[in-house]
């Protein structure tokens, strides 16, 4: 295997809104640097990619407003490697977008598909994991996704059920045929999965070689891949975004696990333990953070708290805060918006976004 075919595609395009007021429309979360590591998750995600790809073959596929912002975090990319969606369509879509882009250029290519936003702090161990997967999907149909080995019953996680039983094409690997897909699942069954050892949280970090990938989107979501296999000769030419721009309206909004994951026979799994986890909500940012004496994550200068305990607290630079009588709050203080909520009810944030812009305006999400 040659590292010349392994891609990278960077799915970029989400707003992030359950870290609103932090994330919003103009610069969402894959572009901060929640965790105060002095990196964007965009820029992190690149870095770790770079030992098992060339940097000419990582793209990044986002929204046509972020592309000036990932060429900001990304300098090393040039122009033609951010491809843009004129509107967001999930995953299925922009995955097909990158696997047909990528065909034109190398047939013979392998692909991995990360998020830009989640964090990873074993980051050998996943290259090393990335590296047998390329070489497990190399030249054949088989579609590898990575699942974590769960630490508790999160029901914010889809899950992954692996079929123990050994195969001719997984001996001498640590690679599993996927049984079933689940989405997330109340407490009491994450508990059950997280008992039964067969499941593991599904990670949304895929590994395929492009013919496989595109066989598979021929199979299961037909109609999409006539439509982008339709660009063939426009693909890396000033027509590309012209035909993205027609085409991509029409296309069906479906997730890669929806749309072909689930219906595939050929999917098999890899399961990891390197210190992943999405981020995705203020909980799990809390559950990552140096929480201090009182349980508080405390991200600004600036800040006192009184009988205060179990609480995140942000607030701009040059501003004062004093907190007092709160347990298990969430105090985030951002340009024009501020948000005081329990903890417990970050599930919720979605809701406060559209009600706060039905109410008050985009300028404020």
């Amino acid at each position: 295997m040659t590292i010349q075919n392994n891609y990278c595609v960077i799915m970029a395009g989400g707003i992030g809104s359950r870290f609103w007021p932090l994330s919003k429309n103009r610069k969402p979360k894959q572009f901060l640097d929640i965790l105060g590591t002095g990196k964007s998750f965009i820029r992190s995600t690149f870095e770790r990619i770079l030992p098992v790809v060339p940097v000419e073959n990582i793209l990044v596929v986002t929204s046509a407003q972020y592309k000036e912002q990932v060429l900001e975090h990304l300098p090393e990319l040039k122009p033609g490697q951010v491809l843009t969606e004129p509107v967001r369509r999930n995953t299925a879509p922009c995955i097909a977008y990158a696997a047909y882009r990528i065909a034109a250029v190398n047939p013979n290519a392998n692909m991995i598909v990360a998020p830009s936003d989640h964090l990873i702090t074993g980051e050998a161990e996943f290259q090393s994991i990335v590296r047998e997967g390329l070489a497990f999907v190399e030249g054949n149909n088989r579609l590898m996704t990575i699942g974590i080995k769960p630490s508790r019953p999160e029901t914010g996680y889809g899950y992954i059920q692996v079929d123990t039983a050994p195969l001719p094409e997984t001996a001498g690997t640590a690679i599993c045929k996927v049984k079933t897909f689940t989405e997330k699942p109340d407490l009491e069954m994450a508990k059950v999965f997280v008992e039964s050892g067969e499941f593991f949280w599904n990670s949304g970090i895929f590994i395929w070689s492009v013919g496989g990938i595109l066989h598979a989107l021929e199979s299961h979501l037909p109609e999409m891949a006539a439509r982008f296999a339709a660009g063939h000769s426009d693909y890396g030419t000033a027509s590309e975004q012209p035909f993205i721009d027609a085409i991509y309206p029409s296309c069906e909004n479906i997730s890669i696990d929806y749309g072909v994951m689930e219906k595939s026979p050929d999917v098999y799994v890899r399961c990891g333990d390197f210190g992943w986890s999405d981020i995705g909500t203020w909980g799990s940012l809390y559950q990552h953070a140096e929480q201090n004496e009182e349980r508080n994550v405390i991200g600004s200068e600036n800040v006192l708290t009184y009988d205060t305990r179990g609480t995140i607290v942000r607030i701009p630079k040059g501003k004062v805060a004093v907190v007092e009588g709160l347990e298990d709050y969430l105090v985030v203080d951002e340009d024009n918006a501020l948000l005081i909520c329990r903890r417990e009810s970050e599930q919720n944030i979605r809701n406060y976004v559209e009600d706060v812009k039905y109410r008050f305006g985009e300028e404020f999400v």
